[in-house]
């Protein structure tokens, strides 16, 4: 297992991001997912942050991320929903159909570590979302 270093420690942080759409509109298309995807890698990089997986449904997003101690996740979290909001209804102007305010994303987020599952585990769970053959984790 390799270690992520920084001048002052030795870490391993792992992170299972979920992010939903506001109102659970089914408006998340891959062309979408993809603009997304590449926000959260130009913003991650100034919150040390690096994005392992990403695998999205019509209504949410299932993100696996590396971070380092330094890392503010909420700021980051919030940077992210917000840039990422303004920028997809900017370039996705049809989604303001179902999505009349600014707000492309749910208040609510779900944030967890991924502390003593394997992370294999983890990525073959994300990447089965939006399957119809899911068996709960």
């Amino acid at each position: 297992m390799d270690l992520d270093s920084n001048n002052h420690s030795v870490f391993l942080l792992y992170y299972h991001l979920i992010l939903v759409v506001k109102y659970r509109r089914k408006v998340f298309s891959d062309e979408m997912s993809d603009f997304a995807k590449d926000i959260f890698i130009r913003i991650a990089k100034v919150y040390n942050i690096t994005l392992e997986e990403w695998k999205h449904d019509r209504d949410y997003v299932h993100i696996m991320f590396r971070a380092q101690p330094k890392t503010e996740m909420s700021k980051f979290i919030n940077a992210y929903k917000s840039a990422s909001s303004r920028l997809i209804k900017k370039k996705f102007p049809d989604v303001r159909q179902k999505l009349w305010k600014e707000m492309f994303w749910s208040r609510s987020f779900c944030l967890l570590t991924t502390g003593g599952v394997p992370i294999e585990v983890i990525q073959n769970y994300i990447e089965k979302q939006g399957s119809k053959n899911v068996q709960g984790v």
